[in-house]
């Protein structure tokens, strides 16, 4: 298996097999036009000037999994820090590592570039997905999400 950051020149083919792997995240919070808004984001990731990036877990040609996230400051970390918006494998290949091992390519990768913190949000009842976090090291935040949507 290949876990690796998408190229900024990333070829359309691969930038569908993302929008088809994270369909699978979206479909269950049902947005219209999703595939659309995935293609629009996954482009927008891939410009130069993004602070984005998505990981991709690959076997065999398939995009098995994917971590997309953004770098921004943090005041209280005293620099850059990566908020993980996503963390999905396709349903067919969960609990074998996949999600294990994107998820420690992000925290070496950020560790190398000198990124003071990793910051997510999960559902309060996903057990095994907090199951993961916490055997990485990551640990409970108490905080309440607000969103805005124009």
């Amino acid at each position: 298996m290949k876990i690796y950051d998408i190229p900024k020149d990333a070829d359309q083919n691969l930038r569908e097999q993302v929008a088809d792997l994270l369909m699978g995240q979206m479909e269950s919070i049902g947005r219209e036009n999703a595939y659309e808004l995935l293609l629009k984001a996954i482009d927008m990731t891939l410009e130069d000037n993004s602070g984005a990036h998505i990981f991709v877990a690959e076997y065999e040609g398939s995009i098995l999994g994917a971590a997309f996230l953004n770098i921004g400051i943090s005041l209280d970390k005293g620099g850059h820090y990566i908020w993980l918006n996503d963390l999905y494998v396709h349903k067919e290949y969960r609990n074998q590592g996949i999600a294990k091992k994107l998820l420690l390519k992000v925290i070496y990768w950020a560790e190398n570039r000198g990124i003071k913190g990793i910051e997510l949000e999960t559902g309060i009842s996903n057990a095994a997905t907090k199951a993961l976090y916490n055997s990485l090291g990551f640990y409970d935040v108490i905080s309440k999400r607000y969103g805005f949507r124009f």
